[in-house]
């Protein structure tokens, strides 16, 4: 496993910056569980200027591994579609899991095992990353994370080194993910917060889940701090939600000191004129105090936190949920903008999977007469992530199957 190290503060030098990176766009709101989680639809607000001081340069200056982003097959995105995935609202779980083993396969060009062989060791922790908000419409379906499951044990993975994760631990009984259903698998979320607002710290007056968060490991965001957030009525609310308010986000414990393989099973889904799919699913959903990131950096997040070593050498599957799409409202659930898509997507370079599915969306979102903001700050975190050598963006060099 990777030495835990400390990823200070640096500034960001212009080589390893783009100096005309997307200047901070609006915000982002997520519903769930009552609780209203930042502010209104991003790509919404007015663009803000200014340049945000990083800790990216921290990230690029440890060396990458053999299997380190973008993987063994950079620019390569797989689409598998079956119509009877999804029959009005029925899944069927033994065509998903079809599904899945078909795109493993075109993904890798070998059958299961090797494929298996490919990404991981029988000893390997493997965490699967899933995207529960949205319930019931829009988030993962436990039907593909079975059939991913069902991969890794055939495989020769034991039960007890897979792991189900998300930021919260309250949304994964919501969404499907329980011991009843997946005996034997740990689920695990990286924090606790109180619906209710009421019973979030602990005895000695800090946040309950503040332990679950390596203080070693962090993205760093210069005078960005999580007090006065738009979008939350008070500090305590904000802290409740976000566990720290100044100007680190943590990384979970679990990726730093648990987890060697990650597994990011995102949904298809869209946030304002961008996508809230494969790289924010991974970026938003390993740290915490992310409420302040989402006006002043928001995409500029996805490729920033997958930069870190212990996302960007761990991460080795991409598979994003296309069950069901949403081409509007997102990213929590609005059912007058979700259709069944009956597809799945895999790739090792999750920013080659963003830039393919991005560019469906917003054919979707011209198809059922949206209006359309193509303006390329909705797809620049993705070239930024091509320059940093993280994956491929540019349309032309994705190898894209449809199959």
């Amino acid at each position: 496993m990777m030495a835990r190290k400390k990823y200070a503060s640096m500034i960001v030098n212009s080589g390893l910056n783009r100096r005309d990176f997307m200047k901070t766009v609006g915000a982002c709101s997520v519903a769930a569980g009552g609780l209203v989680l930042g502010v209104p639809a991003f790509g919404q607000q007015k663009d803000q200027s200014g340049e945000v001081e990083t800790n990216i340069a921290d990230f690029l200056k440890i060396p990458k591994n053999s299997r380190s982003l973008p993987g063994p097959f950079p620019g390569r995105v797989i689409q598998i579609t079956n119509q009877r995935s999804l029959t009005g609202d029925t899944f069927d779980a033994t065509v998903i899991n079809g599904m899945v083993e078909k795109g493993i396969t075109n993904l890798t060009g070998r059958d299961l095992k090797e494929s298996f062989r490919l990404f991981f060791e029988p000893t390997d922790v493997v965490g699967l990353k899933v995207n529960p908000v949205g319930v019931p419409l829009i988030n993962t379906r436990p039907e593909v994370v079975e059939a991913v499951i069902h991969w890794l044990v055939e495989s020769g993975l034991p039960k007890g080194n897979i792991v189900i994760w998300d930021r919260f631990d309250y949304m994964l009984p919501d969404a499907g993910f329980t011991a009843t259903r997946f005996p034997g698998i740990r689920i695990e979320g990286l924090q606790t917060m109180d619906e209710n607002g009421n019973t979030w710290r602990g005895k000695d007056g800090n946040h309950v889940s503040l332990n679950n968060f390596d203080k070693d490991v962090f993205y760093f965001a210069k005078g960005i701090v999580g007090k006065g957030v738009k979008g939350y009525p008070d500090d305590e609310f904000y802290l409740n939600q976000h566990v720290f308010n100044g100007e680190h986000s943590y990384f979970g414990k679990l990726l730093t000191r648990s987890l060697t393989k990650i597994i990011n099973i995102a949904a298809y889904k869209n946030t304002g004129n961008g996508i809230s799919m494969a790289t924010k699913n991974i970026a938003y959903g390993s740290i915490c105090n992310t409420g302040r990131l989402h006006a002043p950096l928001f995409f500029r997040v996805n490729t920033e936190v997958l930069a870190a070593p212990v996302i960007r050498d761990k991460l080795v599957l991409n598979i994003t949920d296309g069950l069901r799409g949403q081409y509007e409202g997102g990213p929590d659930k609005d059912a007058q903008f979700v259709y069944p898509n009956q597809s799945l997507y895999f790739a090792t370079d999750p920013f080659a999977l963003d830039m393919i599915c991005h560019r469906q969306i917003v054919a979707k979102r011209k198809e059922k007469g949206v209006a359309v903001n193509e303006s390329p700050r909705f797809t620049e975190y993705l070239y930024y992530a091509e320059k940093l050598g993280l994956g491929v963006a540019t349309p032309e060099k994705i190898s894209y199957v449809l199959a």
